[in-house]
């Protein structure tokens, strides 16, 4: 094999982000959801994220009743744990914290009630929801936040089954400005062919506005190589993302 061609295989399998220098859906508060359980693992990932080009990680642990019961608190006493521990260990990468909040009515009684709620770059509210059936809250979710002055972010509606072949429920939450979040390693078919091809609709259509790795541990990170090797990929970081203005 010639010098050349080696180069050319070497070069084809270096992960691209393209222009994302932000990340801003992850797991990286040691032990307080189903991210990683040690500073350790959370050191271990911000290496590789740095090295494929990453300036920022806004990590967003679980809040979620009776699951995940965080608060402000821990969620920030938690980052500045693994933050002082990158310093340490000179990795250069920024790193904010926000939550990714459940939607139920545990949340809009936190919602209604004034608590505080963890938000990032321009009071953007990461949400999530149940995979399977549309939640009641979900739309008049987006209004009382907007009410308050916040900006629903839809985490991963790639994974929702409820929004398979429902174009107008797409069309519906995009006309009340919601923001689209996908997770970059949906682009594998990790999670399954429907949520895949979702995912890939969603780039034609122009919806999604923000892309995270929902980075739980090593796996994704190396699920988000092979992401970054995709066609779908490269039409992803062409459309008219926010990330890198948080």
């Amino acid at each position: 094999m010639s010098l050349f061609s080696l180069f050319k295989r070497n070069k084809n399998t270096i992960p691209d982000l393209g222009p994302i220098e932000v990340d801003i859906h992850s797991h990286l508060v040691p032990a307080v959801d189903d991210g990683i359980q040690s500073i350790e693992q959370g050191l271990t990932i911000l290496r590789e994220m740095e090295a494929l080009g990453y300036k920022k990680v806004i990590t967003t642990p679980h809040t979620m009743w009776g699951s995940y019961d965080n608060t402000p608190e821990s969620i920030l006493g938690g980052l500045e744990k693994i933050k002082q521990a990158a310093k340490t260990e000179g990795i250069s990468i920024t790193m904010e914290a926000a939550s990714e909040y459940f939607l139920d009515e545990h949340f809009m009684e936190r919602l209604e009630s004034g608590q505080q709620i963890l938000t990032f770059g321009k009071n953007y509210v990461l949400l999530e929801t149940g995979f399977i059936n549309e939640p009641p809250h979900l739309k008049e979710a987006s209004f009382h936040l907007t009410m308050k002055g916040y900006k629903m972010v839809y985490a991963h509606p790639e994974r929702y089954m409820y929004l398979q072949n429902n174009d107008k429920l797409i069309e519906e939450l995009l006309d009340r400005d919601i923001v689209f979040q996908l997770n970059a390693v949906a682009l594998t078919g990790c999670y399954s062919k429907p949520v895949q091809k979702l995912a890939e609709r969603l780039i034609d259509m122009g919806a999604i506005r923000m892309v995270g790795t929902d980075c739980h541990n090593m796996g994704h990170i190396n699920l988000l190589k092979e992401a970054t090797k995709t066609k779908y990929w490269q039409k992803l970081i062409k459309l008219d993302l926010i990330n890198n203005s948080l």
